[in-house]
C-alpha cells in the first residue's frame, strides 16, 4: 500500500527521508553489525548518536550552554507530575494558565505536589476552548516556585502566535506541539519540554531543556531517578535511555537542518496554516473553525461541517483519497488536521482540494 498523507496528532507523521534512512540502517548501523536499538547505550556509536543529537538540537534552536538538554522516557504528561517535585519546595505556590486540555492536565498532574492556583483560564461557560489568555491579563502570585503553560493545545487548535516577556518569572511551558515549529528565544523559559510524538520523532521519548541553575533546587523527596540533575549528570544515561526513539530524533534534527533551520519550517508552517483557513473561511459556512484569529494554531487545524450528519461521509472519502486521521478529538468532535514539520504542502494542497470537491457533491 503506497503511503498516505498523515495528519494525525500523535504519534504523528515522519519524515520519509528520516523514515528511509532509518529502513537502510535497520540491520546495520554504520558497521556495527547490529541496529541502532541493538547496540549499547554506553557503546561509542550510540554515544556519537546522543552527542550529535543534542548538538544538533542545540544548533536548531540555539540553546545557550547554561542549559541542559535532557532526553527522558516517558512523555510529557510525566514531566508534568515531575515539575514540582523538582523545582518546588515543600507547600510552594505554583501558578498555571489554562487555554486547553493538556493545560488543565498539567494542573490536575501537580496538584498532589504543590499549592496549585489556575490565573488564568480561557475555559468558556459552555465548557469550551477557543482563545487564549493574553500575557498581559496574567496575573502570577509573588513567591511562586514556576508559572506553568502550553504555547499550543493540540486538541483545540489554540496557540501562542508570540512568546512571553515575563523577566520575573520562571517560566514553564509544555511545547510537545510547538518545539522546532518555529524560531524561540530559550532564554524566556525556565524549563521546556516536548513529548517527541509530534515534531521530534517517535512517541516514548521527552526531550527538557531546563536552565542549569534550576537543577541545583532541592524541590521535594523523591526517588533517584525521579531527579532532572541526575539525569543531567549522567548524559540522560542514568537509566537505559530509549534507545530507538532517541536515534529517530537524531535523524529529524539532520533532516531539520538539511531543511534550513526552524526559521526555514516556519515559513512553510505558516504557508500550510494560512492555507487551510483561508479554505475552511472561504467555504460559506460549510467548514468552520471555532478559534479565535489571534489564537489560531499553525499545528493543529481543528474544523465542524455545517452538517455533523455529513462528518462520516467526509471521512470515509478522505481515507479513500489517501488522506488518513482527520477525525476531530473526542472532546470537540468534527474534524482535526494535525500539519506538523513532517507534513508536505503537497498533503495541505491535496486536503484543500479534496475540501472543495466534497463542498460541491454535498453542499
Amino acid at each position: 500500500m503506497a503511503r498516505q498523507y498523515n495528519f494525525a496528532a500523535g504519534p504523528a507523521a515522519l519524515p520519509e527521508p528520516v523514515l528511509r534512512r532509518a529502513q537502510a540502517e535497520l540491520l546495520d548501523y554504520r558497521d556495527e553489525g547490529a541496529s541502532a536499538m541493538e547496540i549499547s547505550h554506553r557503546g561509542k556509536a550510540f554515544i556519537e548518536i546522543a552527542e550529535r543529537s543534542e548538538r544538533n538540537l542545540r544548533a536548531l534552536l540555539s540553546i545557550p550552554d547554561d542549559y541542559a538538554v535532557l532526553f527522558l522516557q516517558g512523555g510529557a504528561t510525566v514531566q508534568q507530575a515531575l515539575l514540582p517535585l523538582n523545582l518546588a519546595a515543600p507547600g510552594q505556590a505554583v501558578d498555571y494558565v489554562v487555554t486547553g486540555h493538556w493545560g488543565a492536565t498539567a494542573v490536575k498532574e501537580a496538584q498532589p505536589s504543590a499549592d496549585v492556583a489556575v490565573i488564568a483560564n480561557s475555559k468558556t461557560a459552555d465548557g469550551q476552548y477557543c482563545d487564549i489568555v493574553p500575557y498581559a491579563e496574567w496575573a502570577p502570585r509573588e513567591g511562586t516556585a514556576y508559572l506553568h503553560y502550553t504555547p499550543n493545545e493540540t486538541i483545540h487548535g489554540i496557540e501562542f502566535l508570540d512568546e512571553p516577556d515575563l523577566p520575573d518569572q520562571v517560566v514553564v511551558a509544555d511545547m510537545s506541539s510547538t518545539l522546532l515549529s518555529r524560531p524561540i528565544d530559550v532564554r524566556r523559559y525556565g524549563v521546556i519540554y516536548a513529548g517527541a510524538q509530534k515534531n521530534i520523532g517517535p512517541s516514548g521519548l521527552v526531550v527538557v531543556i531546563v536552565r542549569r541553575d534550576l537543577l541545583e533546587r532541592a524541590g521535594q523527596p523523591r526517588a533517584p531517578i525521579f531527579h532532572w540533575k541526575r539525569h543531567a549528570d549522567t548524559g540522560s544515561m542514568l537509566n537505559t535511555p530509549p534507545t530507538l526513539a532517541w536515534y529517530l530524533a537524531g535523524l529529524v534534527f539532520e533532516w531539520a537542518l538539511e531543511q534550513g533551520g526552524v526559521a526555514a519550517l516556519a515559513k512553510v508552517n505558516a504557508n500550510k496554516a494560512a492555507d487551510l483557513y483561508a479554505a475552511i473561511d472561504g467555504s460559506g459556512g460549510f467548514y468552520r473553525n471555532s478559534v479565535a484569529p489571534r489564537a489560531r494554531s499553525w499545528m493543529n487545524v481543528p474544523f465542524l461541517l455545517h452538517d455533523p450528519a455529513l462528518e462520516s461521509a467526509f471521512l470515509t472519502g478522505a481515507d479513500q483519497a489517501g488522506l488518513r486521521a482527520l477525525k476531530g478529538h473526542r472532546a470537540v468532535g468534527g474534524m482535526r488536521a494535525s500539519i506538523y514539520n513532517a507534513v508536505p504542502a503537497e498533503a495541505v494542497a491535496a486536503l484543500i482540494a479534496y475540501m472543495k470537491d466534497f463542498q460541491q457533491r454535498h453542499g
